[in-house]
C-alpha cells in the first residue's frame, strides 16, 4: 500500500510511470494524426482544395467532441472502479479505432472512427497522471508527471517524422500506414499492463462511504464549480495554438506571404520539439520553485510573446516560420503543470474525473475557439483573426489563475465531500 507521505515500492513505482509515459506516447501520436494527416487523407478521399479547411474543422470537431464526452465517462469510472480499469481501457478502444481508421473509405467513415478514437484517447493522460500522482510522494510527484508527459509527448514528434517518411514512400496510401503504425503500437503497449499497481489512495477511498466519479458534483457547490472553471481555463490557451496554430499552419502561413506553404507534419514535427522542451521546464521550475501557479502564469505570458513573434516574422521564410511554432510549442510546455495541477485541486473521490476530463474539456474548447476564428477569418483576416481569439483566451488564462489556489504540496488523501 501506498501512503501519500511515503511512495510506492520503487520498481512497482517505476511500472506505472513507464505505462503511464509510453501510453501517452501512443496517445499523444495518435490525437495529432489527424492534424497530420487532413490535407493527404482528406484528398485521398476526394475532398476538393476548396473543402479542406472547412471539411477538416469539422472532422477535428468530431474528434474533440468524442474527447469531451470520453473525459466524463472515463473520470466517472475510474474513481469508480479504479485507475487502472481506463488506464488499460481506453487503450485498447483508441487503438482498434485507429486501426479502422486506415480503412476508412468515406467521409463519413473517417468522421465517425475519429470519434470513436477521440473517446478512447479522452482516457489514458488523466488516469495515468491521476495513478501516478498518488502513487508518489507529495514532494515528488511533480517529478513523476514531468516524465509521463515529457516522455509521451514525444509521441507528436515521431508522428511528425514518421508522417513524412511514410507519406513520401507510400504516396497517396501513406495516411493509412501511420493509422495502423498508431493501432498496432497501442495493442502491443497492453503487454506491459501485467504487475502495475493500483493506487493505494484509491483503495482506502473505496472503502469509504462517499459519492465517488459523481459527475453532478463538479456543478455544485458553486464554489467547486468555479474551480473547475478556472482549470479549464487556464488550460485553454494550450488547444488555441493546437486547434489553430498548429492545424491550419498551411493556411496561417499563406496568410503571412510564404511562397512555398508550411506542411502540417513538419508544423507539428518542430511545434512539439518545442512542447516536449517547455513541459521538461516547466515541471522542473515547478519542483525547483514550489510552486504551480507561478509556472502557468510564466507560460502564458510567454505565450502571448511567442504568438506576436509568429504573426510579426512569420512570413519572412520557411525556417523562421518552423522555428517561430517551435518557439510557440515552448510556451504551451505548461500542460504537464496543468494537469498535475487539475489533479492536486479535487479529493481522491473526485480526483480522476477531473484530471481526465479537464483536459479533454481544453481539447474541447478548441470547438468554438476554431469556430470563433473561421467566423472572424473573413471579415477580419487571418492574421488578425488568429492575434485576437488567441489574446482572449490568453487574458481568459490569466484571470482564472488568479482565483487558483496553490496546491504544490497539496496532501492528495483527502475526499470531496
Amino acid at each position: 500500500m501506498t501512503t501519500e507521505e511515503g511512495a510506492a515500492p520503487r520498481r512497482a513505482l517505476a511500472l506505472a510511470v513507464a505505462v503511464a509515459a509510453l501510453g501517452y506516447f501512443v496517445d499523444i501520436y495518435d490525437l495529432v494524426l489527424f492534424s497530420i494527416l487532413r490535407v493527404p487523407s482528406l484528398r485521398a478521399l476526394g475532398v476538393g482544395a476548396a473543402e479542406l479547411t472547412t471539411t477538416g474543422a469539422a472532422l477535428l470537431n468530431v474528434q474533440l467532441a468524442g474527447m469531451v464526452l470520453g473525459g466524463v465517462a472515463w473520470g466517472a469510472l475510474g474513481d469508480r472502479r479504479g485507475r487502472l480499469t481506463v488506464l488499460f481501457g481506453s487503450i485498447v478502444l483508441y487503438s482498434l479505432a485507429n486501426l479502422a481508421n486506415a480503412f476508412a473509405q468515406t467521409v463519413p467513415q473517417y468522421a465517425a472512427l475519429r470519434f470513436a478514437a477521440g473517446v478512447g484517447l479522452a482516457g489514458e493522460l488523466g488516469a495515468g497522471v491521476t495513478l501516478v500522482s498518488e502513487l508518489m510522494g507529495r514532494e515528488r510527484r511533480g517529478l513523476g508527471t514531468t516524465v509521463v508527459a515529457s516522455v509521451g509527448l514525444t509521441g507528436a514528434v515521431v508522428a511528425g517524422m514518421l508522417a513524412e517518411t511514410l507519406l513520401g514512400r507510400y504516396g497517396a496510401d501513406g495516411w493509412r500506414v501511420c493509422y495502423a503504425v498508431g493501432g498496432a503500437m497501442g495493442l502491443v503497449l497492453l503487454a506491459l499492463r501485467v504487475g502495475v499497481l493500483e493506487s493505494g489512495v484509491f483503495e482506502r477511498t473505496r472503502a469509504r462511504d462517499v459519492p465517488r466519479g459523481d459527475v453532478r458534483m463538479l456543478l455544485r457547490p458553486w464554489s467547486r464549480a468555479l474551480r473547475f472553471a478556472r482549470v479549464i481555463l487556464v488550460g485553454t490557451p494550450i488547444w488555441f495554438a493546437g486547434g489553430v496554430l498548429f492545424v491550419f499552419a498551411p493556411e496561417i502561413g499563406g496568410a503571412l506571404g510564404l511562397a512555398t506553404r508550411p506542411t502540417g507534419a513538419k508544423t507539428i514535427l518542430w511545434a512539439y520539439v518545442g512542447v516536449v522542451l517547455g513541459d521538461v521546464l516547466s515541471g522542473l521550475v515547478s519542483q525547483r520553485t514550489r510552486s504551480r501557479k507561478r509556472v502557468l502564469g510564466g507560460f502564458l505570458v510567454a505565450l502571448a510573446g511567442a504568438l506576436t513573434a509568429l504573426m510579426t516574422w512569420g512570413g519572412r521564410s520557411l525556417d523562421t516560420f518552423y522555428a517561430l511554432m517551435t518557439l510557440v510549442g515552448l510556451s504551451t510546455g505548461y500542460w504537464v503543470v496543468f494537469v498535475t495541477t487539475a489533479s492536486e485541486q479535487f479529493g481522491t473521490n473526485l480526483r480522476a474525473t477531473v484530471t481526465t476530463s479537464a483536459p479533454n474539456f481544453v481539447r474541447g474548447m478548441a470547438i468554438p475557439v476554431t469556430a470563433l476564428w473561421l467566423a472572424l477569418k473573413p471579415s477580419l483576416g487571418v492574421i488578425p483573426a488568429t492575434l485576437a481569439v488567441g489574446f482572449a483566451t490568453i487574458a481568459l488564462g490569466l484571470a482564472s489563475l488568479v482565483g487558483m489556489r496553490e496546491s504544490f504540496d497539496n496532501d492528495l488523501d483527502f475526499v470531496e465531500e
